[in-house]
């Protein structure tokens, strides 16, 4: 089979900059098939540069032939039967996610590992199982660690998007020194990219979702913390120190409690796992049933009608909403996209949507505009495909000579 690492690995035969769109638009096909005319606006480059990168990958053997007619505009641009794989991990609190796809496959093939532990016990606990997940998961595709192309990270913590790094305060389960792109990527011999789960999460969303084509998208990552992650034209606003988007570090209540981040009153005090579980156990305390240990467990409740539980969750997505409709004010997305566990709930939106509605300015949110609140259509998978989109684009400058 062809392989993409190979024609990755060449330094521009014509001119630098040549070289460098071809690069780009065969990137963009490994992440999604499309049209010209999609990978154009993908890309953000011409359609003329499109065509002309299209036929010159059709000559190297990475796209059928027929793609690279001008007739053929239209069609879809996918690649041939490669060996390359990309992988994404998602290390969140409580649970690990991996997934790996060949790259000729289509986004929604890919192998997925997922473990009910998370990195809450330490990284250097949990990167041995982390190791293995990803084998597992690169097994799966039909081929070997060798193989492997690209590595996107994600993690629920600020990421420093100048040094890769987290941006202080380091936050627990991490440490001072953990550099997971470090470890994974040296382990599988590649160039590891990181960055925040909600970041990724929207990333994703927009890259895979059915609004695609949504200018200004905010995706809302509700589990045992709250994060939002940000895309404005295509790309990821991180913000000077990588900080853009935690809303889960909003003050909702100046007097209240204090939070990991030396905060008083967050958001994530508020409706993050910890505090749903603490209030459903409040209210066990004056009856005879056992206080949930889990945010599975509140969840579960909720789904099978626990009158708590369900309150619980509904005045949490009312919270949530309150703090959206500030950002919808500012930002006006088209799409606004809730993930993450709490997202299992529809309760969770049911809630949002009310207090979104009340507190946004009306032009903002307006019934029948171009404007959406949704569920992510990923699910828990989000935020790793959005790490295997990351891990993709972050070759878009290996190995150029200007870099």
């Amino acid at each position: 089979m062809a392989g993409v690492r190979d024609l990755l690995g060449r330094l521009p035969e014509v001119t630098p900059t040549r070289g460098v769109n071809r690069k780009k638009v065969l990137l963009a096909v490994a992440i999604k098939a499309g049209t010209q005319v999609d990978i154009a606006r993908r890309t953000m480059l011409s359609q003329a540069t499109v065509s002309t990168a299209v036929r010159e990958l059709a000559t190297a053997g990475l796209v059928p032939e027929a793609k690279a007619e001008g007739k053929s505009r239209g069609g879809k641009v996918t690649l041939v039967p490669v060996d390359d794989v990309g992988v994404g991990v998602h290390l969140g609190f409580n649970h690990i996610t991996v997934v790996a796809r060949r790259l000729d496959k289509e986004f929604d093939q890919v192998s997925a590992t997922v473990s009910g532990e998370g990195v809450s016990r330490g990284w250097h606990r949990a990167l041995p199982e982390v190791k293995e997940m990803i084998e597992e998961a690169i097994e799966a595709t039909g081929r070997r660690r060798t193989d492997v192309l690209s590595l996107g990270i994600a993690v629920p913590r600020m990421i420093n998007p100048r040094t890769a790094e987290f941006t202080p305060p380091i936050l627990p389960p991490w440490r001072p020194g953990d550099d997971p792109a470090g470890d994974l990527g040296a382990w599988l011999g590649v160039r590891a990219v990181i960055d925040n789960d909600a970041n990724l999460g929207a990333l994703a969303e927009q890259t895979y979702g059915t609004r695609e084509n949504a200018e200004t998208v905010v995706y809302v990552k509700a589990s045992t913390g709250v994060g939002a992650g940000i895309i404005v034209h295509n790309s990821v606003l991180r913000g000077h120190g990588g900080m853009a988007g935690e809303i889960g570090h909003l003050t909702v209540d100046p007097e209240g409690t204090v939070c990991q981040c030396g905060g008083r009153g967050c958001l994530e005090t508020v409706i993050g796992a910890d505090a749903l579980i603490a209030q459903v156990r409040a209210a066990r305390a004056r009856g005879s049933a056992a206080g949930p240990e889990t945010l599975e467990q509140v969840l579960r409740a909720a789904h099978e009608q626990d009158a708590v539980c369900m309150r619980v969750i509904h005045d949490a997505g009312r919270r949530l909403g309150h703090a959206l409709a500030q950002l919808c004010n500012m930002l006006n997305p088209d799409l606004v996209v809730v993930g993450g566990q709490l997202a299992e709930s529809r309760l969770l939106l049911e809630g949002c949507n009310e207090s979104l509605h009340r507190f946004a300015l009306p032009g903002a949110v307006a019934e029948g505009s171009e404007f959406a609140l949704t569920l992510s259509e990923l699910g828990t998978r989000a935020e790793a495909q959005g790490a295997l989109v990351l891990g993709l684009r972050g070759q878009e400058s290996a190995g150029n000579p200007q870099t």
